[in-house]
């Protein structure tokens, strides 16, 4: 039987998110599966991916091939990479604890990248909601000095009228 690793269309038209699923190749997108890795939204800014780390390993390991999204997206999160380490380790290039520590050197730094991201992300909304203030602010004032100009033009009319 060939099993595979990939996605699972739910949500409504339009906005879709979906479960990671180990499936046999055979079976529909949507139908029968053999285990829920995890679930995966792209809908947030940015996407947000939520599975069991240890059993995508164990599936990868065994033999599930994943689809090409699957496959970015674990390959995103790390478990291409373990078990990448892991083959080594099994050869004998490395030891396991070798393996550990550049897994864990590369998760740092990606978790470093994505926290920079997120935060370049909330800083670019931030100064976009303060433009778009201060236009509505200017946009307010030139309302407020129209009005100021038409007042003082009609009192200036009205007492041009009572003084003839």
């Amino acid at each position: 039987m060939a099993v595979r690793i990939r996605l699972s269309r739910h949500g409504k038209k339009g906005y879709a998110f979906y479960h990671i699923v180990v499936a046999n190749s055979r079976a529909p997108r949507d139908g029968k599966f053999i285990e829920k890795l995890g679930v995966y939204d792209p809908n947030q800014k940015p996407a947000h991916v939520n599975f069991n780390f240890e059993r995508a390993l164990h599936w990868v390991q065994t033999g599930a091939v994943p689809t090409d999204t699957c496959r970015s997206l674990l390959s995103h999160l790390g478990v291409m990479y373990k078990n990448h380490l892991l083959k080594g380790v099994k050869k004998g290039a490395m030891s396991l604890e070798q393996a550990e520590s550049k897994f864990n050197l590369w998760k740092e730094q990606k978790d470093l990248k994505l926290r920079n991201e997120r935060e370049q992300l909330l800083e670019k909304q931030k100064n976009l909601k303060k433009k778009q203030f201060e236009a509505e602010t200017k946009v307010r004032e030139a309302k407020a000095l129209a009005i100021a100009k038409k007042k003082t033009a009609v009192k200036g009319e009205g007492s041009e009228n009572t003084e003839n």
